[in-house]
């Protein structure tokens, strides 16, 4: 079984690159530009949203990744262009959005994270890392952060869509 620090950033830079912007492009009629990298040990502990009284509230989904290689892979998306990405997803004006409530939104966001993380995991798979998708989640609010426990590796990747900065942040689990 491959140990999870085989993986290099190089694979993980490039499957999320692909990923985030296959997805976006397919899915969301919009072009992702990759913006600022944040690899394991260089400023991991840098938050990938704002944490301040200017925050602009997220949707974060979640998938995470079971097999020769464990991980989370979390997508911040800030709230107005979620709706705009769920408006364009569902073919929805913004009022129809705002009478059905934050459920559509969620379900939509964790649809793009899971064909997000399910394009990333195909990338590890067809580089020798067979693993196995787990269930989307939603994750609402400002002024938040998420911390890993010390046994993983962080790499935060950033993108640029629509004038809007959405994160991708991947912890992977040590090989043991």
């Amino acid at each position: 079984m491959p140990a999870t620090q085989e993986i290099s950033e190089l694979l993980i830079r490039s499957n999320i690159a692909r990923a985030v912007g296959d997805v976006f492009k397919t899915m969301l009629s919009r072009d992702a530009e990759p913006g600022i990298t944040v690899g394991d040990g260089v400023n991991s502990s840098w938050p990938p949203i704002p944490v301040d009284g200017d925050a602009i509230p997220q949707v974060v989904g979640t998938v995470g990744f079971i097999g020769d290689v464990n991980g989370l892979i979390y997508l911040y998306l800030p709230l107005p262009f979620a709706i705009a990405a769920t408006s364009h997803l569902l073919g929805m004006t913004p009022a129809e959005l705002e009478e059905a409530g934050d459920e559509v939104v969620n379900d939509a966001i964790g649809e793009i994270t899971n064909m997000t993380v399910g394009s990333f995991k195909n990338g590890l798979c067809d580089a020798g890392y067979p693993c196995k998708l787990t269930i989307p989640s939603i994750l609402r609010g400002s002024n938040f952060s998420i911390e890993p426990i010390s046994s993983v590796n962080r790499f935060i990747y950033s993108f640029e869509t629509s004038g809007h900065k959405i994160v991708a942040d991947i912890l992977l689990k040590s090989g043991e």
